[in-house]
């Protein structure tokens, strides 16, 4: 039987209602009564006690926002009568202990991969196309046009198919497609293409960031190899990508097509060239196969998205279960979205195993917010307002929840963003909390899986990483039903716990890196690209 309340942390002075709870019903919590004194609706919280003009409010065992007016018992906690308010930071206090899950059953089970010379193993096998200018993206859309109408034969889409009965004076009604079936000449490798705004026209560290992106999704092991466009005078140079990716791949054996249009001639001449030159690397990338590789060897990227009151309860926890997974037999995770870390900054420090990764985070985190600040807005205004609907009212609040992905573990390292992980463990990686910009992010610092979790509903995909979508409620999973992966709001109604659902989720994950099972993002052709740019347009 579903519960009605819920305090999640034995610390906490606010109570999340599981369910709607109309006013004057009395609910039963720990030994206490309480009655609620309005409408409250799921998800949201109400006082636990009474609270002054000044009081702190406490979720997850923290601070997530201050009242500033009386707030009697039961009542709901509004973003009118509560705002944001967080822990100061005094750089590391401690040293947390961590006791890792049980293991037996995970430590020794296997995915199906593609290896990589370097010894890396993915979970796909792309060939990637992207341009080093947004001047190059209408050559790169050409490529994409020709490449997947010749190697893909993709039938007319239901919508299409609707269109085109409209023109020809047919009916709305629901038009029959064929069932799909996999008509692609090439069955091993998957060819994806990428358009961006940047590489010129912004700050010179922008398009030297753009070009560290792009070594990093080279060398992420899901990518066989790559064609780059050049236009040739703009800031993001071939050399400085080049440079890149030797930095970051010294011995770099993964074939890659540069073509520079200034040099080439016309755009007839260029394109015969790409497409010949590309078209040979692709089939000898066809012949790579998957074999299997220790889970170990996964790289999972976590993150959120359209978050909803239930998200730090149900769907981050469960991805915060799996890292810890992942942690204990070796294998890697990245936390990311440092905007939504704010007010638990001090248990992250503490968490960082060495002293130096905790204060480059505090670091990244004040330059991320000074610059924030600068701009005329602030952390205190992330949450957006599908997020205060449904429950996350202070940034605050909405952190705690969000850093629950990331479960338990120690922290091995703090990654600014571009940069590339290596050391297994939990890291933490400095994005957005753009939901596109900070899965770019992720596959760029070498994610071979992404865990997304959203309680709103959120639409997206990476070009070489598959995205898992983990609802963190049931209403949720069953409405959209089309983009959703996983329903981690079992949790929620009391059919699983956490490590059950966990459990569940990992057995997918195997199952999507393996190839057994495509993401809903995929299947949607969801290859969302956006770079991250801190600087301003020049």
């Amino acid at each position: 039987m579903q519960k009605k309340v819920l305090k999640v942390n034995p610390k906490d002075n606010v109570i999340v209602a599981l369910l709607d709870l109309p006013a004057g019903e009395s609910v039963h919590l720990d030994g206490a009564d309480y009655t609620i004194l309005k409408d409250i609706k799921a998800k949201h919280k109400f006082a636990a006690t009474d609270f002054e003009d000044g009081d702190y409010i406490i979720m997850y065992g923290v601070i997530v926002g201050k009242a500033n007016q009386f707030i009697k018992k039961g009542e709901v906690i509004t973003t009118e009568n509560v705002k944001h308010q967080s822990a100061k930071v005094e750089g590391k206090t401690a040293t947390l202990g961590w006791t890792p899950p049980n293991v037996d059953k995970w430590k020794d089970r296997t995915f199906m991969g593609y290896h990589r010379e370097d010894g890396q193993v993915g979970t796909e096998n792309v060939w990637l196309f992207f341009p080093l200018v947004f001047c190059e993206n209408k050559n790169i859309e050409t490529l994409k046009d020709i490449f997947e109408k010749e190697l893909l034969h993709e039938k007319a889409s239901k919508h299409q198919l609707l269109l085109r009965s409209l023109l020809n004076g047919g009916e709305t009604s629901d038009v029959a497609v064929e069932e799909e079936e996999d008509t692609r000449i090439f069955k091993n490798i998957d060819v994806r293409f990428i358009t961006h705004q940047g590489g010129c026209g912004g700050i010179r560290q922008d398009a030297e960031a753009l070009g560290r992106l792009f070594a990093g999704y080279v060398n992420n092991p899901n990518v066989a190899g790559a064609t780059v466009l050049s236009l040739g005078c703009q800031n993001l140079q071939v050399q400085i990508f080049m440079d890149a990716l030797h930095a970051l791949a010294p011995n770099n054996k993964k074939p890659i097509v540069v073509y520079e249009q200034q040099k080439s001639g016309t755009i007839d001449e260029m394109l015969t060239g790409v497409i010949k030159d590309s078209y040979e690397e692709i089939k000898k990338a066809n012949d790579i196969e998957r074999k299997p590789a220790s889970i170990t060897k996964l790289n999972i990227g976590l993150e959120c998205g359209g978050s909803d009151g239930f998200s730090g309860i149900s769907a981050n926890p469960v991805l915060g279960e799996v890292s810890d997974i992942m942690s204990a037999v070796g294998g890697t995770t990245m936390l990311a979205e440092f905007p939504e870390l704010c007010g638990v900054e001090q248990e992250l420090v503490n968490r960082c195993i060495n002293d130096e990764d905790g204060v480059k985070f505090l670091k990244l985190m004040k330059d991320f917010e000074k610059s924030v600040v600068a701009a005329g807005s602030g952390f205190d205004m992330n949450p957006s307002p599908g997020n205060i609907k449904d429950g996350l009212i202070t940034d605050a609040m909405k952190s705690a929840g969000a850093s629950k992905k990331g479960g338990a573990a120690p922290i091995v390292e703090v990654l600014d963003f571009t940069e590339y992980a290596t050391k297994p463990g939990l890291n933490l990686l400095c994005t957005p909390g753009n939901d596109a910009e900070c899965t770019t992010a992720l596959a760029g610092s070498g994610a071979t899986v992404v865990l997304f979790t959203t309680g709103l509903g959120t639409p997206m995909g990476n070009p070489i990483s598959p995205v898992v979508k983990i609802s963190s409620n049931t209403v949720l999973a069953e409405k959209m039903s089309d983009i959703i992966d996983f329903n981690a709001g079992t949790v929620i109604s009391g059919d699983k716990t956490i490590p059950e659902a966990a459990d569940e989720l990992l057995e997918f994950i195997i199952k999507v890196a393996s190839g057994e099972v495509k993401t809903k993002a995929d299947q949607l052709n969801q290859n969302d690209f956006i770079p991250w740019r801190r600087g301003v347009s020049l």
